[in-house]
C-alpha cells in the first residue's frame, strides 16, 4: 500500500527530522524507488513537498529559502513586500501618505468634473435668481432651481471630499459667467429653463460616464464604485 501526498509538508527548524518513522515499517514497506531529498540549513527555512505517486514510488524535493521565494498574494512576507514601490511611504513634504494607485488622470479628471458640477450650479443659481424676481414671480420654479443649485454644489464638494480621500489635489478652475436672462422669444422662460435644465443635466451624466471610463481604463475600482454609486445611478 502506498502513501499518496496530496498537499506539500512544511518543515521547519534547524534540523527536518526523520519523514517516517521506523515504528510504522510494519504497516507498509517503503519502495527502493522512493528517493528523498532532505535539505537542512540553519535558517528558519524549510518546506519539503512530496509529490503524487509515480513509479510505484514518490519523489521529493526541497524549495528554496525563504528570502528567495517569489513575493505571490499566497506567500505574505510583509517585510519584503512593503519594500515594493508601491508600498513606500513617501518622505517628500506635501506628499500624501494615502495615496495608492491613483493615476495622475484619474485626479485630473476628477478636477474637472468638480468645474462641471459648480459650473451647472452656478447656471442653476442664475435661474432661481431670475424667477425669484417680483416681476416674474414663479416661486415654485425658482424653489427647484435653488434646490438643484444646492445639489450639484454638494456633488461637487464631495469629489472634493473625495479628491482628498485618495491622496490627489483640489484645483479649482475658472468658472464660466451664466446668464441672467432666460426669457425665450418662442418657448417663454418657463419652458425655456427646464429644457436647458434637461440638457445640463445630461450634459452633467455625460461628463460622469467619461469620468467613469478614466477610472476604468486605469484600473481603479474603487473610483467607478464611487462614482457609480454616488452620482451615476442617482443622475
Amino acid at each position: 500500500m502506498f502513501l499518496e501526498a496530496t498537499s506539500a509538508i512544511s518543515l521547519q527548524g534547524s534540523n527536518l527530522g526523520l519523514l517516517l518513522n521506523s515504528a510504522s515499517a510494519n504497516s507498509f514497506s517503503t519502495p527502493s524507488s522512493c528517493n528523498l531529498s532532505l535539505l537542512s540549513r540553519s535558517s528558519s527555512f524549510s518546506s519539503l513537498a512530496l509529490s503524487r505517486k509515480r513509479d510505484n514510488g514518490f519523489t521529493g524535493y526541497a524549495l528554496s529559502e525563504t528570502n528567495s521565494m517569489p513575493l505571490t498574494g499566497v506567500v505574505f512576507q510583509p517585510f519584503e513586500e512593503v519594500k515594493k514601490d508601491d508600498y513606500i511611504v513617501p518622505i517628500v513634504p506635501q506628499v500624501s501618505l494615502a495615496r495608492q494607485r491613483f493615476s495622475e488622470e484619474s485626479e485630473a479628471a476628477i478636477n474637472e468634473q468638480i468645474n462641471v458640477e459648480y459650473n451647472v450650479s452656478y447656471v442653476y443659481h442664475s435661474m432661481y435668481a431670475y424667477f425669484d424676481r417680483d416681476n416674474i414671480a414663479l416661486k415654485g420654479l425658482a424653489k427647484f432651481f435653488k434646490d438643484s443649485s444646492e445639489e450639484e454644489r454638494d456633488h461637487a464638494q464631495k469629489l472634493m471630499e473625495y479628491q482628498n480621500i485618495r491622496g490627489g489635489r483640489v484645483k479649482l478652475h475658472s468658472i464660466l459667467n451664466p446668464p441672467a436672462e432666460f426669457e425665450h422669444v418662442e418657448k417663454g422662460d418657463a419652458l425655456y429653463a427646464m429644457e436647458l435644465a434637461l440638457s445640463l443635466e445630461k450634459l452633467t451624466n455625460e461628463k460622469l460616464l467619461n469620468l467613469h471610463s478614466v477610472a476604468d481604463s486605469n484600473n481603479d475600482p474603487q473610483m467607478t464604485y464611487f462614482i457609480e454609486t454616488e452620482f451615476l445611478q442617482e443622475q
